[in-house]
């Protein structure tokens, strides 16, 4: 199996047996945008006012956002960023795959290539979200919060990382798999490729068929998500 890899590559092993899969993420494209201002008027006025208003909110309810990044990552900063991390796993009832010691392994080794983004209120950091910084891309992996505060993910996972990607002239975000809300906060869909050798004909074949099918709607819900892109019409 191999994951995420170009879409060339995917026919050139498609060609030679190899299965095919297609599947959907959600990123930010920077357009040569000077500062978050600059996206905002991007978009059209009631997404822009929008999402003005989810960021004061934040604001308004007390919080304080730090971006850390290489020294600035503490040992306690990880231990902080773990219980959110499983508090997010509990929630969701899912499984716990990534054990402390490989976020203290990740700060000890890339800090440099890591963004933690962490929230802070009354003096306490109640929530954080992981971020690992490519050459042109930042990737946003996890997130967890002890409190529920409205808009909070918003802006950590999404805001800032688009903030940071600005700011430091990156050209991407990639904020994963999964959810209509990001499209709203211009994370536009994205086909991904996958390819997977399986050499039973039969099991083969079942799959193969399965991914026909599949592929299908994977390309009809990117149509349905960009749809509902928050940018301006370029032909209005």
């Amino acid at each position: 199996h191999i994951n995420f890899l170009p879409e060339h590559d995917a026919q050139l092993l498609k060609s030679d047996g190899w299965l095919h899969r297609t599947g959907i993420q959600f990123h930010w494209h920077n357009h040569g945008f000077t500062n978050f201002d600059a996206f905002l008027r991007s978009l059209s006025s009631r997404k822009r006012k929008n999402i003005r208003k989810e960021r004061a909110s934040v604001v308004e309810a007390g919080v304080t956002i730090l971006r850390l990044t290489g020294d600035e990552i503490t040992s306690d900063h990880i231990d902080k960023f773990y219980r959110f991390y499983i508090s997010t796993i509990d929630r969701k009832w899912g499984g716990a795959y990534l054990t402390h010691e490989v976020f203290n392994q990740l700060r000890q080794t890339m800090a440099n290539k890591m963004l933690l983004i962490m929230a802070e209120r009354n003096g306490q950091i109640i929530g954080g979200a992981l971020n690992f910084i490519g050459e042109d891309t930042l990737y946003g992996r996890n997130w967890g919060a002890d409190v529920e505060i409205p808009n909070l993910h918003f802006e950590a996972c999404y805001y800032q990382a688009i903030d940071f990607a600005i700011q430091h002239g990156l050209q991407r975000v990639e904020a994963g798999a999964q959810g209509f809300h990001k499209v709203q906060r211009g994370y536009l869909p994205v086909i991904t490729h996958s390819v997977h050798f399986i050499p039973h004909d039969g099991f083969r074949n079942a799959v193969s068929h399965f991914l026909q099918t599949e592929r299908q709607g994977v390309e009809a819900e990117k149509n349905h998500f960009s749809l509902a892109s928050p940018f301006k019409d370029p032909s209005s």
